[in-house]
């Protein structure tokens, strides 16, 4: 390779703050400026980089003019960390007005300095020069410095990310997702990207989004019989009548061995009448509205030939890798038109479904266990000021929690003696919403209470009744439980639901015959059990619940960068 090819990432990651020149820490590679969590993310709070000179950008938090204007203090914040770097700077470095506002873009750069003695600083910048400023009218931007409601934040949703707590909580889901993607690539999964457009429900609850173009095209048919209408059948005899005439033409000059040029132009007049006659047939059919077949819609029609949807899970595909490259997962976007406005229900929301083959419903709690406490590891070990901030401003328990799943054995029981321990309660004056009985679905009071009062950590419970459970779960030797298992946790309850899949031919085909379910769009899902079938399980994290569950915040539309629900679907 040649000397001057680009340089490998570990020398692009630790290039210095000026060229040529050694320093105690990185300028961004890709942007000119230092990162301010590289300044104030040091044990020393940034003091042993005095004397660094520095080029910085961010957005201005707080700013205020001192000094009769002769200067001004900048909180400015890049959004690398929640902690901002105070930047001062003179009037006859630049125009002050423009860079106090709240929300003002500005790249600066400038000289590290430790402040006076008894202020809360470790460090600030005092300002050399003023690169770049993007301008903010105080009186027009939407996030004024007083303290805002989440409520508020949803109606402005291109700009709540300047705000620190969804700062925060970006960087929070960029732990988890990085820490998910760490988990399973270290014990050899493979990363399987599912399809978003389905035609299977995994589900078998119906409240799936469908995909057609029925209705765009359906639309367009409409405005163009306005615009042009079909032609009527006289056009069409006449069309008919004009390609005969030119038809018996060609076959006279033909008859007449006329000149060669004479019948090429007779047969291009011919073709030209047929293309138009085409034209003419094929306009005569369109009829408005959505194209139907035997009183229902034709979906043989629609883009994909068959209905289509988006997806509420990719298990099921990605269970066809896991049935020959062993173990999988997927971490992707999932879907359900489920007109729920509560503050746990999302239409759009990530899942992380990971699929292990060799493995039974005990393996698939152990890995879900790990995986948990992997996860709160390693905001404990890796994005610690961001749940300090939580802490503080939401949950002051949110870090003890942390703490008591990463290091707790959970327990397990069973659906069975789940049930046995609630009655008991019910018996000792506990009131519960919902009925408790065998049977039922655990709602998220029940849950929560095995967590949070009896049991005080997280609780497995496994071997669910089969009624309310899906299809491809494996049926006991009991016929009545299949090996479900729910992985529940303080303040949210569920946030994991997997199973051992049903690998037996015969005993899936008639769960999902007495699911109600056709057999048709499951094919190729019973052709796994065909054809080399094997023990393996699975789960679904649902990663909204697993930052709910980390932060304490309170509302899942939170805790996702663009929410979708109900009446919601912005930007």
């Amino acid at each position: 390779m040649a000397e001057d090819s680009a340089p490998p990432v570990e020398q692009m990651a630790l290039a210095s703050l000026n060229d040529g020149v050694s320093t105690p820490f990185a300028k961004a590679e890709f942007s000119d400026r230092v990162l301010i969590r590289t300044i104030l993310s040091r044990a020393d709070g940034g003091a042993g980089l005095a004397g660094q000179i520095v080029k910085v950008g961010g957005w201005v938090k707080t700013g205020r003019e001192q000094g009769k204007g002769s200067f001004a203090f900048l909180e400015l914040n890049d959004g690398s960390c929640p902690a901002n770097l105070q930047v001062i700077v003179d009037a006859a470095v630049a125009p002050l007005g423009q860079l106090v506002p709240t929300g003002t873009c500005v790249h600066v750069e400038g000289l590290l300095k430790l402040p006076p003695e008894g202020t809360k600083q470790r460090v600030e910048l005092r300002v050399e020069k003023v690169h770049y400023v993007g301008p903010v009218d105080p009186a027009k931007y939407p996030l004024p410095k007083t303290r805002l409601t989440l409520e508020f934040l949803r109606d402005i949703v291109h700009f709540r990310p300047r705000t620190n707590t969804i700062s925060a909580v970006a960087r929070i889901r960029n732990a988890l997702a990085y820490a998910t993607h760490t988990f399973f690539q270290k014990h050899s999964f493979l990363y399987i990207h599912t399809p978003i457009i389905t035609t299977s429900d995994c589900e078998g609850a119906g409240e799936m989004f469908q995909v057609t173009t029925l209705i765009s095209e359906a639309e367009k048919v409409e405005k163009e019989l306005v615009k042009d209408p079909p032609p009527s059948e006289a056009v069409i005899e006449a069309a008919k009548a004009l390609v005969k005439e030119k038809g018996e033409a060609v076959a006279q000059l033909k008859s007449a061995k006329a000149a060669k040029a004479e019948i090429t132009a007779s047969v291009a007049e011919l073709n030209k009448a047929k293309e138009n006659l085409s034209r003419l047939e094929e306009r005569s059919k369109l009829k408005p509205g959505i194209p139907q077949k035997d009183g229902k819609i034709d979906y043989s029609q629609d883009f994909f030939a068959r209905q289509a949807f988006l997806t509420v899970s990719g298990q099921l595909q990605v269970e066809t890798y896991a049935c020959a490259v062993s173990s999988v997962y997927t971490f992707g976007p999932t879907f359900r038109a489920e007109h729920s406005h509560t503050s746990r229900h999302l239409a759009e929301f990530w899942m992380v479904e990971p699929e292990i083959a060799f493995a039974d419903l005990k393996d698939d709690m152990n890995c879900a266990e790990a995986y948990v406490k992997f996860l709160c590891q390693w905001l404990l070990d890796n994005c610690l000021d961001d749940m300090e901030f939580m802490a503080k401003n939401f949950d002051k328990g949110c870090i003890d929690r942390l703490r008591m799943v990463a290091s707790t054995p959970f327990e397990r029981i069973s659906y069975t003696e789940a049930i046995k321990l609630l009655e008991e309660a019910v018996k000792k004056d506990k009131k519960f919403e919902n009925k408790v009985e065998w049977g039922i679905d655990l709602a998220s009071e029940h849950e929560r209470y095995l967590t949070e009062v009896l049991f005080k950590k997280p609780v497995i419970v496994h071997d669910y009744p089969k009624g309310i459970k899906a299809f491809y779960m494996r049926l006991n030797d009991d016929m009545k439980t299949v090996a479900a298992m729910d992985v529940l946790v303080p303040k949210v309850g569920e946030l994991i639901g997997g199973s051992q899949r049903e690998e037996r031919y015969e005993i899936i085909e008639k769960r999902i015959l007495e699911m109600g379910l056709p057999l048709e769009p499951y094919e190729w899902y019973l052709d796994l059990r065909r054809y080399g079938t094997v023990k393996h399980c699975g789960f679904g994290l649902g990663f909204e619940r697993m930052i709910l569950f980390a932060t304490g915040i309170d509302n899942i539309r939170d805790v996702i960068p663009f929410p979708r629900y109900p009446g919601r679907a912005d930007l």
